[in-house]
């Protein structure tokens, strides 16, 4: 259990500080509601209630689907284009999903790569793009999760002001929908190009996401090695 903890720490650090923020985020979300209902002269929910309502659930959702459409255009983009300098970027010259030797593919396989490495055909290729479909899968049921939530509490609101209830298409339409969505984006792709532009010229020693310390600014960290 000790190996497992030490091998696997990032992992189960960044999940632990996650289900901890999901939790804080449902009390505090739980009494900010509590408080409206409360001004408005209704009764109070209960925490499960709220967390299995779809107001929960679009705050949530809306989150998801930014930070999961932020990796999948980075890992996209990171095989097609590069950034002189960069630790988060290929060095020039090398754009492109490169050669089956490079990649350890077919014949060029070592005896403890996967399996569907060593075979051609739909399943090397699946193995290939393998994270680039589930990083678009997750963001894709995110955002659709997102849209059917939104949907449900513009449909309430409209219904308590005396509107005909909204369907999820027309929500699409809402800009309320696109308000929620543009406002995460941004934020991601702000805080993406300043990592790609930042780690050109800053440091963090011992970090994986640095160059070495005394690494010159314009050379990329594959260069260094």
């Amino acid at each position: 259990m000790g190996r497992f903890v030490k091998d696997a720490g990032l992992s189960l650090f960044f999940l632990a500080i996650f289900v901890l923020a999901v939790i804080g985020q449902a009390f505090a979300g739980h009494a900010q509601n509590n408080e409206e209902l409360l001004r408005h002269g209704q009764p109070p929910e209960g925490l499960w209630q709220f967390v299995t309502s779809s107001e929960f659930a679009v705050d949530v959702a809306e989150n998801w689907q930014s930070e999961f459409f932020q990796f999948f255009l980075f890992i996209l983009m990171t095989v097609w284009l590069v950034q002189h300098g960069s630790p988060e970027s290929k060095n020039p010259g090398d754009e492109g999903t490169g050669s089956d030797a490079d990649q350890l593919l077919g014949p060029h396989a070592r005896p403890d790569s996967p399996a569907w490495a060593k075979v051609a055909g739909v399943r090397r290729w699946l193995l290939s793009n393998s994270l680039l479909i589930v990083m678009g899968a997750v963001f894709l049921l995110s955002w659709f999760a997102q849209s059917l939530a939104g949907a449900t509490v513009a449909s309430q609101e409209a219904v308590q002001h005396g509107e005909p209830p909204m369907t999820w298409a027309a929500y699409l339409a809402t800009p309320d929908f696109w308000n929620r969505t543009l406002q995460n984006w941004q934020s991601e792709f702000l805080a993406v190009g300043c990592m790609v532009a930042f780690s050109i010229y800053l440091r963090q020693r011992g970090s994986a996401e640095s160059k070495p310390v005394g690494t010159p600014n314009h050379v990329t960290s594959e260069e260094s090695q």
